[in-house]
């Protein structure tokens, strides 16, 4: 029995696994601590999962579109890194490998007030307003 797919419901189910891939990536990029086996158990669970075997039934078009979502948003996380690390006097391609980077000069500053890129991985700190 052939199913239609049609093209809207194929682009959903690749939207919706490229957000699933890009979130993947920048989880993994700003982990604090070491690799352990239950974050391999939640990848997992996430990429194949019962809720995502029940939109996207296995061996359907929408699987497939789910899938190569993923991949589009995994790597292309890492794509746009490469492009901004090779366009930034800043960051050099050992900053992947170890998070080196140029020192700010004399004429550059960050404000106290500017969050670092991995503050949405923080527990925020109450506002206290005189």
């Amino acid at each position: 029995m052939s199913e239609h797919t049609s093209l809207l419901q194929l682009l959903g189910a690749g939207g919706f696994g490229a957000i699933i891939g890009w979130y993947v990536y920048y989880i993994n990029r700003y982990r604090r601590g070491d690799v352990q086996l239950t974050d391999l158990v939640t990848l997992v669970g996430v990429l194949g999962g019962g809720a995502v075997l029940a939109l996207f039934p296995a061996r359907t078009d929408l699987f497939g579109a789910y899938g190569i979502g993923l991949f589009a948003g995994f790597f292309g996380y890492f794509l746009i890194l490469v492009i901004l690390v090779a366009n930034s006097y800043n960051f050099t391609f050992e900053w992947f490998l170890d998070g080196r980077r140029r020192k700010l000069s004399d004429d550059w500053e960050i404000p106290g007030d500017v969050r670092g890129t991995v503050a949405a991985m923080e527990t925020p700190k109450p506002v206290i307003r005189n």
